[in-house]
C-alpha cells in the first residue's frame, strides 16, 4: 500500500501530476483511493493533529468530488449523497495528500439543508449541488405554510449516518453542518427576493427567520444533540454576511436570529458561526450610486463599527476568533482582539487567493503566499503563547489556532497549496503545550 502518498510533500505532488494529466500519478492515485476506501488506512486517517503546532486544515470535499468523478465516474449526487463511508474516507484521504493533518469534516451545506425541506436542486457530475433559483420552494403568500421538517427524510438520515461514521472512524466529537436562518430563507425564498423584503419590510424577513428556527433548525438540533450531547453545530451564513447585506441588516437580522437560538436553547452553548465576511465594510465610504444588492440597508451600514461587529461575531461564535480572506483588514486587529478575549485565532485562505487559473507568474505567486502565510503562523502563535499564560482553559477544539482554506477544489493550485501547508508545518511549532 502506498502510504508514502499520504505524507507531506508526496501527497501534493502526487495531486499536481494527476492534475497535469499524468497517467502514471492518476493510476497511483486510484490506487491510494482503492485501498483507502476500502479502510486499508483507517488507522492512518484517525491519527490526531499535533496539540503543540498551528494546525492547517480546511473545506476539501469540492477537491474530493473532483477526484472521485474522474477516478471512478461517481457524480456529485452520487458522491455526496450515495454512501457515507465513502464519502468520509474520502474527504479523510484527500486532507492527507493535501498534508493537512487535521481533520475536518464538511459538505454542500446550503443545498442539504433547504434539499431537506423540499426545495428544488440542481445536481451536475463534478460541481457541488445548488438550489434551483427559479422554482423556490416558499413566496410571501406560502411560507408559513411550508411542509415540516421530516427527520426521517433522506438528508437528516444521510447526515446521521455520515457523522456516526465520522466518529466511529475518527472518534471525533461531530459536527453538524447547517445553512443559517438568513442562508436558509434565502434558497428557499430567493435570494433577490429576500433582499428586496430587507428593503421594504425587515420586520417580515425577521418573522420568517424566526419561523426557520421554530420549525428546522430547533427540531434538527434537538435530534442531533439527542445522539451526541457532547458534538457541535456550525451554521454557514454567507448570504447573510455584511458584504452581501450590510453590517446593519447583518446585525439586525442574519446575527439577531442566531442568538435567539443560541439564547434560547439548552445546547445554545455548543452552537457556532465563523464565516460572516466583509468585515471592511464597516470601514468603507458610502458612494453615490452603489448596488442596492451590496448595501440594501442604505445608511445604516454606517452605524456598525469593526468593534461592534467583531463583538457582535463573537457573541456567536466565542471559541475563537477568525479573519477570513475577504474581511480585509489587517491581522493585528484580530490577533489583539483574539488575545484581548483570551480565545485562539484563524486566519482564512480564499478560494480565489490559490486559483491556479489565475497565476500568471507561479515562482513570484510562491514567494508572495508563503510570505503571507509566515505571517499568519506567525498571528497564530502569538495569540497561542499570550493566551497560554492568560487565563485560557478550553483546549478542545480550536486550539492553538488553524490557518484555514475556505475552500480547495481541482481548480486550486496544488503548488502554491504546497507552499502554504509547507510553511504552517516547518514553522508553526508553538514552544507552549496544548
Amino acid at each position: 500500500m502506498p502510504v508514502e502518498d499520504l505524507t507531506f510533500p508526496n501527497g501534493l505532488r502526487l495531486l499536481a501530476d494527476w492534475q497535469s494529466g499524468d497517467p502514471e500519478a492518476k493510476e497511483r492515485l486510484r490506487l491510494v483511493f482503492d485501498t483507502g476506501l476500502g479502510g486499508g488506512y483507517d488507522d492512518v486517517l484517525a491519527e490526531p493533529a499535533p496539540q503543540d503546532e498551528v494546525h492547517v486544515c480546511g473545506s476539501i470535499d469540492l477537491l474530493s468530488l473532483g477526484i472521485i468523478f474522474d477516478l471512478f465516474g461517481v457524480t456529485a449526487e452520487e458522491f455526496y449523497k450515495g454512501d457515507p463511508d465513502r464519502y468520509v474516507r474520502s474527504v479523510f484521504l484527500t486532507l492527507r495528500l493535501l498534508g493537512m493533518p487535521k481533520t475536518y469534516l464538511s459538505w454542500p451545506v446550503y443545498g442539504f439543508t433547504a434539499e431537506a425541506l423540499g426545495q428544488p436542486m440542481i445536481y451536475s457530475d463534478r460541481f457541488s449541488p445548488g438550489t434551483d433559483p427559479e422554482d423556490t420552494l416558499v413566496n410571501s403568500d406560502n411560507w408559513r405554510d411550508m411542509a415540516l421538517l421530516d427527520l426521517d427524510g433522506h438528508i437528516p438520515v444521510l447526515l446521521d449516518e455520515t457523522l456516526a461514521c465520522y466518529r466511529r472512524l475518527s472518534g471525533f466529537r461531530p459536527v453538524l453542518h447547517l445553512s443559517a436562518p438568513y442562508s436558509l430563507a434565502a434558497d428557499i425564498y430567493g435570494q433577490e427576493h429576500l433582499i428586496n423584503a430587507l428593503t421594504t419590510d425587515p420586520g417580515f424577513v425577521n418573522r420568517f427567520l424566526d419561523h426557520l428556527a421554530d420549525t428546522v433548525h430547533r427540531p434538527w438540533m434537538d435530534h442531533f444533540f439527542s445522539q451526541h450531547p457532547d458534538g457541535w453545530v456550525e451554521f454557514s451564513d454567507a448570504s447573510g454576511s455584511p458584504f452581501f447585506i450590510g453590517p446593519g441588516n447583518c446585525r439586525d437580522v442574519a446575527i439577531r436570529s442566531i442568538q435567539r437560538i443560541v439564547d434560547e436553547n439548552p445546547w445554545g452553548d455548543r452552537v457556532y458561526i465563523a464565516n460572516y465576511r466583509g468585515d471592511y465594510v464597516t470601514r468603507a465610504k458610502k458612494r453615490g450610486g452603489s448596488s442596492r444588492r451590496r448595501n440594501p440597508s442604505g445608511g445604516r451600514s454606517e452605524s456598525v463599527t469593526l468593534e461592534e461587529l467583531f463583538d457582535l461575531k463573537n457573541s456567536i461564535c466565542r471559541d475563537y476568533v477568525i479573519r477570513l480572506a475577504d474581511d480585509r483588514i489587517p491581522v493585528d486587529f484580530y490577533v489583539e482582539k483574539a488575545i484581548e478575549n483570551r480565545i485562539p485565532l484563524f486566519t482564512g485562505i480564499g478560494a480565489t487567493q490559490i486559483d491556479r487559473n489565475s497565476v500568471a507568474d507561479l515562482d513570484a505567486a510562491v514567494s508572495e503566499i508563503r510570505e503571507m502565510t509566515r505571517g499568519y503562523v506567525d498571528a497564530i502563535g502569538t495569540v497561542a503563547r499570550s493566551i497560554s499564560g492568560n487565563g485560557y482553559v478550553k483546549r478542545v477544539p480550536p486550539w492553538p489556532g488553524t490557518v484555514y482554506f475556505e475552500d480547495v477544489s481541482a481548480e486550486s493550485s496544488f503548488e502554491l497549496i504546497e507552499a502554504i501547508v509547507g510553511t504552517v508545518l516547518s514553522e508553526g511549532a508553538l514552544g507552549v503545550s496544548g
